[in-house]
C-alpha cells in the first residue's frame, strides 16, 4: 500500500477583520469585509496553451484541491472571473487573444502569470514568442517554473488572496491604477 503524499502548505482558517466585537455583533470597516470577501471567492479564467495547463490540472484534482481556497468554480466566459491565469507560451499572433480576454472581464480583475513561459518566454527566445505577458496586460502575480508544481501554483494563488484581501475600494479609482492601465493602452 502506498504512502499519502504530503507537503507543506499551511491551511489558513479565516480570520475576522479588526472590529468592535460584542455579543451578537461585529463592527467593522466596508473594505475589510469586502476584501474578506473578495479573497475568499475568487473565479479564476484558466488561459492554458501548453505543459503548464498540465500542471493546473493537477493543482485542480482531489491531491491538491484548489477549491478549498475558495476557487471551486473556474469559469471559462471573462465575464464572469477576476482572476486570469495565464499558463504557458504566448505567441505574438495571440496577445491581441490574451489582452482582449483581459479587458473583458469586470473590474476588480487580477492577472497570474504561470510559469516561465508566460513570465518571460522561457526557453523560447524566438521573434513569434511574447517574452511574458507584461508586456500586453499588467500582471500582479507571478509564478515561476518549468512547469511549476501545483504547490508553486497554490502558493501563487495564496499571494493573489493576500493582495485581493488587502486592496482598498478605491485603488481601482486612483490616478496611480489609471496610469498604469494608460501605459498599457487600456482606457
Amino acid at each position: 500500500m502506498a504512502r499519502p503524499v504530503r507537503f507543506n502548505i499551511k491551511e489558513k482558517e479565516i480570520e475576522a477583520p479588526d472590529g468592535l466585537m460584542g455579543d451578537g455583533f461585529m463592527a467593522t470597516s466596508f473594505d475589510q469585509v469586502i476584501g474578506l470577501a473578495r479573497k475568499n471567492s475568487l473565479w479564476p479564467l484558466p488561459f492554458a496553451t501548453s505543459c503548464c495547463g498540465i500542471e493546473f490540472m493537477a493543482t485542480m484534482g482531489s491531491h491538491y484541491d484548489l477549491s478549498r481556497f475558495g476557487a471551486e468554480r473556474l469559469g471559462f466566459s471573462p465575464r464572469q472571473c477576476d482572476l486570469l491565469m495565464v499558463m504557458g507560451t504566448i505567441a505574438k499572433k495571440m496577445a491581441p487573444i490574451v489582452k482582449q480576454v483581459y479587458l473583458q472581464m469586470a473590474e476588480p480583475r487580477w492577472v497570474m502569470a504561470v510559469g516561465a513561459c508566460a513570465c518571460s518566454g522561457g526557453i523560447f527566445d524566438t521573434y513569434s514568442v511574447l517574452q511574458g505577458i507584461d508586456q500586453i496586460v499588467p500582471v500582479d502575480v507571478y509564478v515561476p517554473g518549468c512547469p511549476p508544481r501545483p504547490e508553486a501554483i497554490l502558493d501563487g494563488f495564496m499571494r493573489i488572496q493576500d493582495l485581493v484581501g488587502q486592496e482598498s475600494l478605491r485603488r481601482r479609482n486612483g490616478d496611480r491604477y489609471k496610469e498604469l492601465l494608460n501605459g498599457y493602452g487600456i482606457q
